[in-house]
């Protein structure tokens, strides 16, 4: 059995709170990857949003500080992903001053 084959097996026997931890140390453990992140100039005016999406990262960092849970989020943009979720708290971790910037250049408008 390989690495992954076994790794499989695990992840079909954790709760969803083990997988939500595991994901979180699996986006830590990749560093300044972010596999759900892109930023394009063609779309959301070139900021860093989840692929699939025209949804910026900021959005979603502002919104969880405004007090919406992660499951409200999941809820009112259904083509959002947990993962997803993670790796835009990840990039706003390592991005802090980029999204502070956005969020507030956003607001003032």
């Amino acid at each position: 059995m390989t690495v992954l084959e076994e790794a499989a097996q695990l992840l079909s026997a954790m709760t969803p709170a083990e997988k939500a931890q595991l994901l979180q140390w699996v986006v830590r453990d990749l560093g300044d990857t972010f596999p759900s992140i892109e930023s394009t100039s063609e779309v959301a005016g070139g900021e860093p949003r989840i692929v699939r999406t025209r949804i910026p990262v900021w959005v979603l960092v502002q919104a969880r500080r405004l007090g919406t849970s992660e499951a409200d989020l999941l809820r009112a943009y259904p083509s959002l992903r947990a993962e997803d979720l993670a790796n835009a708290w990840a990039y706003a971790r390592v991005h802090r001053d980029e999204i502070e910037q956005q969020i507030r250049e956003n607001e003032a408008a």
